[in-house]
């Protein structure tokens, strides 16, 4: 086989050969050295199955989006690949970010034991610990790295900003809603001491907001409420929306305002007004950031396939026949090299017999080496 080392010994009038090699692994692209193997798409396209399932998504279905995606499979583990390679090459460092992440994820999970974490991270991703944790760095990296070298440099003047928004006042008419983020902390089935302790932790949090933590952040880390996983975020509500005993405290309060704790039978509330928009047309101070997100996007995508493209014009790139690269540079070449192939030999038995007392070893040497003379040794 191409990808395998072949060994032949001749000695003593015999001729060994070992039992042809089993494939159990394809390499179907080098990126700059590294591999991307036939696993890693057929894995690619389970998880995708995988989780349309999960979402409710009939056989049918499935089979469609996969025959629409499949074909970009390669492609995306190449960007992937380019950019991780390409992070490295900036000497980006994402430890400290990563083991932060991990942190927060047991956190959340509320298991403390470290194997027991590794072995629910195994359980709900279908992949070993360190994979997992290798999954995110990569993910961050290649985040960082479209941020810096791409995003960036993309700058939209605030004159283009004003422009879309004087055209297209219609999108910017507003109903009068308020957006809010919560922290619930709940009190049912506790003692009346440990329930005094929550209402002493509620006022605890609000003083500490408003001395300026990060809301967003006490929810997270605080919170019994599902929107802790939001980071407390609330849907937006119009008037009419919200229990009396609320609606009035929140829409008589100021943006960015922490409300004082309310309470109810199973809990503390405590929330935040972080937007309060009035009827009518928003003010252009108040959507710049929403105009300049839709001025951004459509400049995003292109510029990112642009520096991928580039760094594919500046890679060493083989792609096995029978797989396309569908972002593939134009002009630039990657055909498959397969290594050097054992050529037959023929020898008849004299010839092995005036052979005695020395053995030959003869290799094909695995893709990526330099092939050289045949080695022999004697016995």
């Amino acid at each position: 086989m191409s990808n395998r080392v072949l060994l032949l010994c001749v000695a003593a009038g015999s001729l060994v050969t070992f039992a042809q090699p089993i494939v159990v692994e394809q390499i179907v692209a080098k990126v700059n050295g590294e591999i991307i193997t036939r696993s890693e798409l057929e894995r690619m396209k389970k998880n995708m199955a995988d989780d349309m399932k999960q979402r409710g998504a009939s056989a049918a279905e499935i089979t469609t989006a996969l025959q629409e995606r499949e074909k970009d499979f390669l492609r995306e583990k190449i960007d992937t690949m380019l950019l991780v390679q390409k992070g490295r090459d900036l000497s980006i460092n994402l430890d400290t970010e990563v083991t932060k992440y991990i942190l927060d994820l047991q956190r959340r999970s509320k298991i403390t034991d470290t194997d027991k974490f590794q072995a629910y991270i195994r359980e709900n991703t279908g992949m070993p610990y360190e994979d997992y944790r290798l999954e995110i760095k990569n993910s961050m990296l290649t985040r960082r790295v479209i941020g810096q070298e791409v995003s960036s440099k993309i700058v939209i003047p605030k004159a283009d900003v004003r422009k879309y928004y004087d055209e297209h006042k219609n999108e910017f008419q507003r109903e009068e809603r308020v957006f809010m983020r919560e922290i619930f902390l709940n009190v049912e089935g506790k003692a009346e001491a440990e329930k005094a302790a929550v209402e002493k932790k509620a006022k605890d949090l609000v003083a500490r907001a408003r001395k300026g933590e990060k809301f967003n952040e006490l929810a997270r880390d605080n919170s019994d409420s599902e929107s802790a996983k939001n980071e407390g975020e609330l849907p937006p509500s119009k008037k009419g929306e919200l229990r009396k005993e609320i609606e009035d405290k929140v829409w008589a309060a100021k943006r960015n305002e922490v409300l004082d704790p309310i309470a109810f039978p199973n809990g503390w509330l405590i929330l935040k007004v972080e937007e309060h928009h009035e009827a009518g047309l928003a003010q252009f101070e108040e959507v710049e950031g929403e105009v300049m997100n839709k001025l951004f996007e459509p400049r995003m995508q292109p510029a990112v396939r642009d520096y991928l493209t580039r760094l594919r014009s500046e890679a060493f790139l083989e792609i096995r026949e029978g797989y396309v690269d569908t972002a593939a540079a134009a002009g630039k070449s990657t055909k498959w090299s397969d290594p050097a192939q054992l050529k037959p030999e023929t020898v008849t038995r004299a010839e092995v017999a005036s052979q005695k007392r020395r053995k030959r070893l003869l290799f094909v040497p695995v893709p990526g080496t330099s092939t050289g003379n045949v080695s022999t040794s004697k016995s």
